[in-house]
């Protein structure tokens, strides 16, 4: 299934893939993620992701922009950031993002201690990285089964249904 098979009324988890492609923007799946992000704006599709979703959209973001630096390269980004006092005070894509998707009718769902409880069981049931996990156990406790990711680790779940960017 791929994002565009998505129907009107539909309620699908954005994974944050999605969402660094949307912003990216990515070169052949961007066109995709944006218009899933634009049904949803049109209200065509409810969407929904998660705090720790964002986490790693902002962070990913930030390594991107710092990575087109002149000089820097894609190796080390983390260390150079981490290292080089008031660089990061510099980037701002990784943040318009993060106030674009808080700003938009993308619902952002919270990580509650018994969606964190549950997560290694299904780290371990489905053979899941805990955060694949973690988006597992929030969707299953807010009744969502499709999942918008380019992610095939998901396709192990029977319960959920992926709908990749192509």
């Amino acid at each position: 299934m791929i994002v565009a098979d998505l129907v009107a009324g539909d309620s699908v988890f954005l994974d944050s893939n999605i969402l660094i492609y949307h912003f990216g923007p990515h070169p052949t799946l961007a066109a995709s993620c944006c218009q899933l992000v634009q049904r949803i704006e049109n209200l065509e599709i409810h969407g929904f992701t998660s705090s720790h979703v964002l986490g790693e959209v902002a962070h990913q973001l930030m390594i991107m922009e710092a990575s087109k630096r002149p000089g820097w390269t894609t190796g080390k980004v983390k260390r150079r950031l981490q290292k080089q006092r008031g660089l990061l005070g510099t980037l701002t894509h990784f943040r318009t993002a993060l106030e674009s998707v808080l700003q938009s009718q993308i619902q952002t769902l919270p990580l509650l201690p018994p969606v964190l409880g549950a997560a290694p069981a299904i780290c371990q049931q489905h053979d899941l990285l805990i955060n694949d996990a973690l988006i597992v156990a929030l969707m299953q406790a807010h009744g969502l089964t499709k999942i918008a990711s380019h992610d095939s680790d998901f396709d192990r779940v029977t319960r959920i249904t992926r709908y990749a960017p192509m």
